[in-house]
């Protein structure tokens, strides 16, 4: 995990932002593949790429955010 170590915060943050939430009118990808999920819909391989793409960014900055905790618990 040194590797999440050096990717910096703000890039995250920004990504996040951006790529979890484009486009950003009517509704954003990922809200929509989301409700499709609980929905049992998302069956596509192309909504469930899309789906990966748009959280990707999202389940990184929380998985940075947990680590940088836990290293701060343990000091």
């Amino acid at each position: 995990m040194k590797w999440l170590g050096r990717i910096p915060f703000s890039l995250l943050i920004i990504l996040s932002l951006t790529l979890g939430l484009a486009p950003f009118t009517p509704m954003p990808h990922l809200v929509e593949k989301m409700q499709m999920l609980v929905a049992g819909e998302l069956v596509r391989p192309v909504d469930i790429f899309d789906l990966v793409m748009h959280s990707a960014p999202i389940v990184l900055l929380f998985m940075k955010i947990t680590l940088n905790l836990s290293s701060k618990v343990k000091q």
